[in-house]
């Protein structure tokens, strides 16, 4: 029998904050003391918060792709993108992979299977900090995105798939004005040779979207695996993803895209970059005007794994109501919750014992120690 008491802390339950002890037994939680009952590894006053639940990082990607031609070696990306993701306090990560060929990388298959073999191979190990699944994000209008579903999917580690369309004059850029204005210096193209671009996009759009997007959708509820949709803009977008089953709206582009998910019952995911920057990259509707509208469920940290817990203890500053409970909730029962993870996610009796330490007496939470089921991993 393994026991740690984790004592002087101020522990952050699912509904309020109370200052005492937490007994971790074999792995999970075992008490939860108010006061100072119990004696054990001190705290300090700092909070003891349930580890974080992370549902869609492009991280991983990031550290395997640090430069454009740069591919780095895919188990040295990962320990270095796991190092980061438990040290930010996420003990529960979907390492979001993305599949389906395109001009810049045409063999799109062999880059992922390397990522999906390194998530499994560290996983199987037993070295890595955080605990890892796959998220395979399905780019429809790739004429080969179903052939890579197929070959990486039928593995228990695979467990959220989301179906994406990034066609210009689509979802996130519905202007292709806006379009061409966010991408003519990111791709370095002239006018001429950004239209080609645009028209070749939108030609892979009518051939194969709609009929990879229903293959795709079709396999994952036989096996099992939680649907998300991504950048939802329109009433028809979210009806679509009701009538598909998909149970998260990632990143919904509007309000009133927002507003339908939510009334339908989707979770709704938005990025928690655009919390800490206070506006969306691609001058989409702000993450904080929805969880002020009482519309977002889940965040993520996207692009930068230390934003999660930014986030959370940032919005009660700027939401006037929501407490530190209901914030860390979005980052950590509400998307365990939707991904089907539901022994983790709170500190409550009987949950894993995954839990961060955080001073938040700084100008920014400072992580000061991890635990994932009772072992210390950062």
């Amino acid at each position: 029998m393994r026991e740690t008491v984790f004592a002087n802390a101020q522990i952050v339950l699912p509904d309020e904050v109370v200052i005492g002890s937490v007994l971790v037994r074999d792995g999970k939680i075992a008490a939860i003391d108010a006061g100072a009952g119990r004696s054990g590894e001190d705290l300090e006053g700092d909070y003891l918060i349930p580890g974080l639940v992370e549902l869609h990082t492009d991280h991983l990607e990031n550290h395997y792709r640090p430069r454009p031609g740069v591919f780095w070696d895919p188990l040295a990306a990962l320990h270095a993108h796991d190092a980061q993701i438990a040290g930010s306090g996420i003990t529960t990560v979907f390492d979001a992979v993305r599949i389906g060929s395109d001009n810049d990388l045409p063999d799109m298959l062999a880059h992922a299977r390397k990522l999906v073999d390194a998530v499994r191979t560290g996983g199987a190990g037993g070295w890595l900090r955080a605990e890892h699944f796959i998220h395979l994000r399905c780019e429809l209008p790739s004429h080969d995105v179903v052939d890579h579903f197929d070959a990486l999917a039928d593995h228990p580690m695979t467990r959220l798939a989301s179906v994406m369309d990034h066609t210009p004059g689509q979802r996130q850029f519905r202007s292709l004005d806006a379009y061409r204005r966010f991408y003519a210096k990111q791709m370095g193209r002239s006018p001429q040779e950004l239209q080609a671009y645009v028209d070749a996009r939108l030609d892979e759009h009518r051939r194969y979207a709609g009929p990879n997007r229903r293959a795709i959708v079709s396999r994952a509820r036989t096996m099992g695996i939680a649907l998300a949709s991504h950048d939802d803009a329109t009433l028809a977008h979210v009806e679509e993803a009701e009538t598909d089953g998909v149970a998260i709206s990632e990143f919904p582009t509007t309000l009133e895209a927002a507003s339908a998910a939510h009334e339908a019952g989707l979770a709704i995911l938005m990025g928690a970059p655009n919390v800490v920057r206070g506006q969306s990259h691609s001058g989409n509707i702000s993450a904080t005007d929805l969880v002020v509208g009482g519309l977002l469920d889940i965040l993520s940290s996207d692009y930068v794994p230390y934003a999660l817990m930014q986030a959370a203890f940032l919005l009660p500053q700027r939401v006037e109501g929501l407490d530190l409970p209901a914030a860390l909730a979005t980052v950590t029962s509400n998307p365990a919750r939707a991904a089907g993870l539901e022994d983790r996610g709170e500190v409550s009796l009987g949950k894993r014992a995954d839990l961060v330490r955080v001073a938040a007496d700084a100008p920014l939470p400072v992580v000061r120690g991890v635990w994932r089921e009772g072992l210390r991993v950062s």
